[in-house]
């Protein structure tokens, strides 16, 4: 089993902004895509949300909701738990990937094993989600591919 993070954050950390990402980068969802196909896919109830209703369940993916609200309901073949050890305790022997938000990035990075970043060259004013530092002396750069605006950036755990 590996546990990915996929995110795609600016120069000050933020992935998001008013509860949508603060750029359009088809590039990016065209990696994610790639990333996550026949994945398990950890997410938070806010990023299920934020995806438009006409495509979810996203597709060749075990879609896994995180919430603690036991009566949220959610399509079926979605499944739902209250918590992430629980999620990926019942998927002992699969590659689990998760897309945030800033809550499932900050319990998740202690489990990572990988980081499949898109590094967003601008600023974000008046951000409100962020994801957690990449502390260096843990993660190293094993890949990366620079474009204009932003780079994709692969990290291993050392």
């Amino acid at each position: 089993m590996t546990i990915t993070l996929v995110a795609a954050i600016s120069k000050n950390n933020c992935i998001g902004k008013n509860g949508e990402i603060p750029w359009y980068i088809p590039e990016d969802f065209k990696r994610m895509r790639e990333i996550t196909q026949n994945k398990v896919l950890i997410m938070g109830r806010n990023t299920w949300e934020s995806i438009p209703k006409h495509r979810r369940p996203l597709p060749k993916r075990t879609n896994i909701v995180i919430t603690r609200n036991e009566s949220y309901e959610l399509p079926e073949g979605v499944e739902r738990y209250s918590s992430i050890k629980d999620a990926v305790a019942a998927h002992p022997d699969e590659d689990i990937v998760s897309f945030g938000g800033q809550g499932i990035y900050k319990e998740m990075i202690e489990y990572a094993d990988v980081l499949e970043i898109t590094h967003v060259e601008q600023t974000v004013d008046t951000c409100d989600a962020f994801f957690p530092d990449i502390n260096m002396s843990i993660w190293k750069e094993v890949w990366r591919e620079n474009h204009e605006m932003f780079s994709f950036v692969t990290y291993e755990r050392i």
